[in-house]
C-alpha cells in the first residue's frame, strides 16, 4: 500500500488497497470529528485512463477543488486504465467507508464522458447504494434503466459535443422514463457546449448542491 497524508486536507493517494488506485480528498478538519460526511465519487474520461494517478487531476472534481471550488465532504477519483466496472467503483467506497468518517446514505458519483457512462453503470448496477448520479458529457446502457429509476439523475450534455452527441444523453433518460415516466432524471442542454466546455460544471456549486439534497434511508 502507498499512503501519503499529510493532514486532513491533503490529497491521499492510495494504491494496493483496492483494484483500482485512487486520489482521495479528506473533509474539512472542522467537520471530522462531527457528523459522517457526504462521499463524492469522481469518474475521469478516457483521456486520463492509464497508470499515473497525477493525471486524475486534471479536470473534474479535483481539478475545481485546486482552482477554489468548495467541496463540501470527502471526494475520491479512482483511475482505470479504460473502461469502468461498477464492482471496482463500489469496493473504494466500502475501502472508504470502512477507514474514513462517510456516511454511507449519501455516496454520489459523477462523471465525464467515459466517466459519465461508468456513472450510469454504477447507479444502475447499485441503485442501492448512490444517493444521486450526476453524468456529463455521457450516455449509459438500457440494461440499468429499470434499475436508474431508484437514483436521482442529472444529465449534462452540450449541443456542440463532437467527442460523444447528445443524443447519447437523451437515449438514456427517455429509456429510464418508459421505464417509469415519474422518475427523478432530467437533462440539462447546454447550447453551444462542446465536450470539453461542459468541464465547467465541475467549478460551480450546482451540481454538488443538488447531490447533497438526496439521501439514501439504510437500515441501521
Amino acid at each position: 500500500m502507498l499512503l501519503m497524508r499529510v493532514n486532513a486536507q491533503e490529497i491521499h493517494a492510495i494504491k494496493g488497497e483496492t483494484a483500482y488506485p485512487f486520489l482521495l480528498k479528506d473533509a474539512a478538519p472542522d467537520s471530522l470529528e462531527s457528523e459522517k460526511q457526504p462521499v463524492f465519487v469522481f469518474l475521469h474520461g478516457r483521456s486520463l485512463s492509464g497508470t499515473n494517478l497525477d493525471r486524475v487531476k486534471r479536470y473534474g472534481v479535483l481539478y475545481a477543488i485546486n482552482k477554489g471550488q468548495d467541496v463540501p465532504g470527502i471526494i475520491v477519483a479512482p483511475q482505470s486504465r479504460g473502461g469502468w466496472d461498477p464492482d471496482k467503483v463500489i469496493e473504494i467506497v466500502d475501502y472508504v467507508i470502512e477507514h474514513y468518517n462517510a456516511d454511507p446514505d449519501r455516496i454520489y458519483v459523477c462523471g465525464m464522458s467515459m466517466g459519465g457512462y461508468g456513472t450510469m453503470d454504477v447507479a444502475g448496477k447499485y441503485p442501492e447504494r448512490v444517493a444521486a448520479a450526476v453524468a456529463i458529457c455521457g450516455g449509459g446502457s438500457s440494461q440499468y434503466a429499470s434499475n436508474l429509476t431508484q437514483v436521482p439523475i442529472w444529465l449534462h450534455h452540450g449541443t456542440a459535443d463532437r467527442a460523444v452527441p447528445i443524443s447519447e444523453s437523451r437515449k438514456i433518460m427517455n429509456a429510464i422514463k418508459r421505464e417509469d415516466p415519474e422518475a427523478n432524471v432530467s437533462l440539462n442542454v447546454i447550447k453551444g457546449g462542446t465536450h470539453g466546455s461542459v468541464e465547467r460544471l465541475f467549478h460551480d456549486d450546482a451540481i454538488y448542491n443538488w447531490m447533497l439534497k438526496f439521501k439514501k434511508k439504510h437500515k441501521s
